[in-house]
This record gives structure tokens, C-alpha cells and sequence, in this order.
């Protein structure tokens, strides 16, 4: 029931049609007895600027979720970045603090690298391959780097990108080895799709699959459908997955406590999500 004292936290990116977090977090609320609501705001780059300084004067909006392809760009739009949203050269929430400022912090590697492990995938002096320098590819690079990865490998089509994340890398973990400019899995335990490529029909694969080793633990970011092209061919292979809805999940309970409605577990919003594809 939505009323006067709803709380509001807009689910910002473009597009918007493969948008899964309402489907976890409103029934999440009502199962909680909490007057607040997720919803989809569809704004293209050009105007993600005006729209989210716009929302931030509505009294009852108390923070957004930031995706596809705002997650860099709102790093220059808060007044305050967290040490993982540095290291990760995104954001993908804001909160607004009682004295209103803005703070940005960055969950996708957090929610990607706690579900790795929950799948029994060590992460800890394994060698990963994370194809995308994108804000979901950052987040993630640091986050397994984070979590003890002894080798990354890199990919992006804007090398620029690629290495400015390498750079950042090797600062703030100066024992992990890092390379640059190449998407070949072969050699790797965990490769990771942080590219949109899957969202659309017809999207090319983002590596050579049959260079994946059975052994591989293959990751997705993509939540278009449960298992992407990608994921299907790294199934054929004989690869354990991880699929783009796991990192939400994963995820949720640290965005929960970051705009201040206390916690939860992966297992109680899968309980209670109401997802669709």
C-alpha cells in the first residue's frame, strides 16, 4: 500500500525492462511491514545529471539504486564516495544523509564475490579473467582482488578503460598480477561476463568458450534471462555457474543496511522474491 509516508528509492538506469530488484525488495518490504518501495526510473545519460538532483529534492526519496550506464558518472554527482567506490570507479547506490549530502558506495563486487564462495568457488589465490572494465566489471575486479585473487586478467574494447582499472588495482593491491588486452579464458579458475553483451538477441558471446576449461567457474552479470547464451555454452562444457540474479541477491542485504531498513539473508528474499524474466 503505497501512501503519503512511502519512502521512495528510485531504481535508476536505461533501459529499464530487465530490472529485477523490485521483484525482491517491495515484497521483501511487505513482508516486513515496511512503508518504502523500489521503482524503475528509465533516464538516458544526457539526463541521468538533472534527473537524480531533481529526485534528491523530493522529501521522501532517501536514496537510489544506480545501474547500467550511470554507475561511473554518478561518482561526480555525490558529495562523498566510500573506499570501495574509489577502488571501484563506481557507485550503484546513493543515500542521503540526514544533513543531506550525498554519499555513493558500490555493492556489485561485494554481492558477485560473496555468492562465488557460497558456491564453494575459492577465491583466495586463484587466477580470474573479469571481461568488461565497466562500473559492474570494476566493482567486481576490486572485490576479488578484495577476497585474496593472486592473478586478474582484463578486458574491455576501450583499453583505456582496462588499464585505468589495472592502475587502480595494483595501487591498493600491489602483490596481485595484473594483464591487460586479453579476453582468452583458457588458463583461468573464475571468468566473469561484466558486459552487456546477453541483453540483446543476437549479442555475440563475450569470450571463446571453447577455450573454457570444465574446471572454470563461469560468472554473469547479465539478468535479461536466468541462464544467457553465455551461460548455456559454459553449461554445455561441463563449467559450474553463477547467474546474474546471484549477485542481487547476494547484494540486497548489504544495500538494506546501507539506506538504514536493517538486514537479511540471500535465502529469506529468494523466499519471498516474486521474480519474472
Amino acid at each position: 500500500m503505497i501512501d503519503g509516508k512511502t519512502k521512495l528509492i528510485p531504481h535508476i538506469g536505461y533501459p529499464t525492462e530487465s530490472f529485477k530488484a523490485p521483484m525482491i525488495y517491495n515484497p521483501w518490504f511487505e513482508s516486513r511491514g515496511i512503508n518504502a518501495i523500489v521503482a524503475p526510473f528509465a533516464v538516458q545519460g544526457a539526463d541521468f545529471p538533472d534527473v537524480l538532483k531533481s529526485l534528491f529534492r523530493c522529501g521522501n526519496v532517501i536514496g537510489a539504486l544506480i545501474t547500467m550506464p550511470h554507475k561511473v558518472a554518478v561518482t561526480k554527482l555525490v558529495d562523498e564516495l566510500t573506499v570501495t567506490a574509489q577502488i571501484a570507479g563506481s557507485a550503484n547506490a546513493v543515500v542521503r544523509r540526514p544533513d543531506g549530502s550525498l554519499v555513493g558506495d558500490m555493492f556489485d563486487g561485494e554481492g558477485f564475490a560473496r555468492g562465488v564462495l557460497r558456491k564453494g568457488q575459492e577465491i583466495k589465490g586463484k587466477k580470474v579473467l573479469v571481461v568488461g572494465s565497466g562500473g559492474v566489471g570494476c566493482a567486481i575486479a576490486a572485490s576479488l582482488a578484495a577476497a585474496g585473487a593472486a592473478e586478474m586478467g582484463l578486458f574491455d574494447p576501450a583499453t583505456a578503460s582496462a588499464q585505468g582499472l589495472a592502475d587502480r588495482l595494483t595501487t591498493h593491491y600491489p602483490a596481485l598480477k595484473v594483464s591487460v588486452g586479453s579476453k582468452d579464458p583458457a588458463g583461468f579458475d573464475i571468468v566473469v561476463n561484466a558486459t552487456p553483451l546477453g541483453m540483446k538477441a543476437g549479442d555475440p558471446l563475450p569470450m571463446d568458450v571453447e577455450r573454457l576449461a570444465p574446471t572454470t567457474f563461469v560468472g554473469e552479470v547479465v539478468m535479461k534471462e536466468e541462464h544467457t547464451p553465455f551461460l548455456r555454452a559454459a553449461i554445455e562444457r561441463g563449467c559450474r555457474t553463477q547467474v546474474g540474479t546471484d549477485m542481487l541477491f547476494e547484494m540486497i542485504p548489504a544495500y538494506l543496511e546501507f539506506f538504514g531498513f536493517g538486514s537479511t539473508t540471500a535465502e529469506e528474499l529468494r523466499a519471498i522474491a516474486r521474480l519474472q524474466y
